[in-house]
């Protein structure tokens, strides 16, 4: 069985390291090369865009694939989008993995937006915000009215913050609950900024956030396309035995 997943979650590399030792899948796995250095995957692992809409459908087309998993980030909505809409052309089945949002407890100070231009209108003059959104957002959230901006990357950027009030912060995740906390006494931060992706890998900067009692700004994922979904590893594990 012919099986192409869009990778670079965590959910996804799990999901490789089942079906890619699972000696009745040839698996494909396909990152967008946002990061230089991205963490091993099993199976044949291909690295870029397909250069739009027509070169996916023509990449999947001539793959022969039987089934497409989505375990894409949940804010990479446009890229589900067009697999959901190239797999019913190509009558291909189609699963989206979309692990739950995060919740808040009573002890959390939580401000949610419904998108990345929301955030402007939560910031005040006299704050460090901390954006843990990745570079990729900052056109959309900013500039941001405060005294000073972080935005923590990967990889080295290859030119300066793009606004004034800006700085980099290079860090390789997984950070733990102590990481973040020093991270955020050392840099003075007021206010955290980060998407609703929800699962484990975030979720520490929360529990930081927390323990400093900081408040956090979330953004809203946007919505999703049609079509089946599954909300854990086990569960789109559970679909592939099925098909």
């Amino acid at each position: 069985m012919k099986i192409l997943l869009l990778a670079g979650t965590y959910e996804a590399r799990q999901i490789a390291l089942r079906l890619g030792r699972d000696g009745r899948i040839d698996l494909t796995a396909s990152l967008a090369g946002a990061t230089r250095a991205p963490l091993p995957l099993d199976g044949e692992v291909r690295v870029g865009g397909f250069g739009g809409r027509q070169g996916q459908q023509d990449f999947m087309a001539a793959g022969g694939f039987d089934a497409v998993i989505d375990a894409t980030h949940p804010f990479a909505h446009r890229i589900s989008f067009r697999t959901h809409s190239i797999c019913a052309a190509l009558g291909v089945p189609y699963l989206q993995v979309l692990r739950p949002g995060w919740a808040a407890t009573g002890a959390d100070d939580w401000i949610f937006v419904a998108d990345e231009a929301g955030v402007a209108a939560k910031v005040a003059a006299n704050m460090t915000v901390f954006l843990a959104t990745g570079p990729g957002s900052l056109a959309a959230i900013g500039p941001l009215p405060a005294a000073r901006v972080l935005c923590r990357v990967i990889d080295a950027p290859e030119g300066p913050f793009p606004w004034e009030n800006g700085a980099w912060r290079r860090g390789r995740p997984p950070f733990s609950v102590e990481d973040e906390v020093e991270f955020l006494r050392d840099e003075g931060v007021d206010l955290l900024v980060t998407k609703n992706a929800g699962g484990r890998g975030g979720w520490a900067k929360l529990e930081a956030a927390r323990a400093l009692g900081l408040p956090v700004v979330l953004i809203n994922r946007p919505p999703q396309p049609p079509g089946e979904m599954a909300e854990s590893v086990e569960t789109a594990l559970d679909w592939i035995e099925r098909l």
